[in-house]
């Protein structure tokens, strides 16, 4: 940038920042989507590698950007599932432009395009206070736990989900999620690197789950079983030979996925807070030892 262009920009920032007159939100387009993962590393939220990509392809209109003096200064997603419901994530403002409202005005067009469905998020500590105001209603609490974890030499007929009919997957994972969510299941099985894992009984996808590289260390999101035993399996097939620096996103109510996080020398390393704007359909979080993301549910 020359000289006289960064004198203008600066110009036209300052003026911006007298009245913020200039603050606009408008749809991302899905290239632009990597800037909201590119934020969240930074506020230490750790995305995987392909999660851009993946997030894209699950809500192509669901990304907002907001521009003050056309420079980005605030993003935030919005993702109706269905009817019923939508997940609210990457609501961040830069750093040096908090605490003049533009989180606000962000965030009330992304509420707006809900319409009536129930929102759900994971809210980072510092702003459960504020959503709480907002209307929503904290649910559990979200866990991560983090850290090295030795190679496993795995024994249990895991299968690659893609090798799984996909009718078994989304039946299965539409009772462990509040709205079915198709298109996210298939881009985020088919994402590169991500390496999936599924077990089988008696006709039924019994456990299953997916891990991804990340910026650090490797992630396991989701990871459903209907017992301990078979989560354990599952985990250690998606760890494998490899072993490595590994991070579970773990729902706190539910103890076995806790004491299966201890027993590999995982530590708590972040939480949130699960949160909603009103009533969701049943889930059975008994069977959730990890979360799929913090940013789209």
């Amino acid at each position: 940038m020359t000289a006289g262009l960064q004198n203008d920009y600066t110009d036209r920032l300052r003026a911006a920042r007298m009245k913020d007159t200039s603050f606009r939100v408008r749809t991302m387009t899905p290239e632009e989507v990597v800037l909201a993962t590119d934020w969240a590393a930074a506020e230490g939220w750790n995305p995987g590698l392909s999660d851009a990509r993946c997030f894209a392809a699950a809500a192509p209109d669901g990304f907002l950007l907001g521009e003050l003096a056309g420079a980005p200064a605030a993003t935030l997603s919005l993702v109706n599932y269905d009817q019923h419901f939508s997940f609210l994530g990457f609501y961040i403002v830069r750093p040096h432009l908090r605490g003049r409202g533009l989180g606000l005005r962000i965030w009330q067009a992304g509420i707006a395009r809900a319409g009536p469905r129930t929102i759900g998020l994971d809210g980072v500590v510092a702003q459960q206070d504020n959503y709480r105001k907002l209307g929503f209603v904290f649910a559990y609490k979200n866990i991560r736990y983090g850290g090295m974890v030795a190679p496993f030499d795995t024994t249990a007929a895991t299968i690659s989900l893609r090798d799984v009919p996909f009718n078994l997957l989304a039946r299965e994972d539409a009772m462990v999620f509040p709205a079915a969510r198709p298109d996210f299941l298939r881009a985020w099985i088919a994402a590169p690197g991500h390496d999936s894992r599924g077990l089988i009984r008696d006709g039924r996808l019994a456990a299953w789950g997916v891990i991804r590289p990340c910026r650090s260390g490797r992630k396991i999101g989701p990871l459903i079983a209907l017992d301990r035993v078979m989560a354990e399996a599952v985990f250690a097939a998606l760890v494998g030979a490899t072993g490595g620096e590994v991070y579970l996103d773990v729902p706190q109510p539910n103890g076995p996925a806790v004491a299966l996080a201890n027993s590999h020398g995982l530590a708590p390393v972040f939480e949130t807070a699960r949160m909603y704007s009103g009533p969701i359909r049943p889930v059975d979080l008994e069977r959730v030892y990890g979360v799929t993301t913090f940013e789209l549910g």
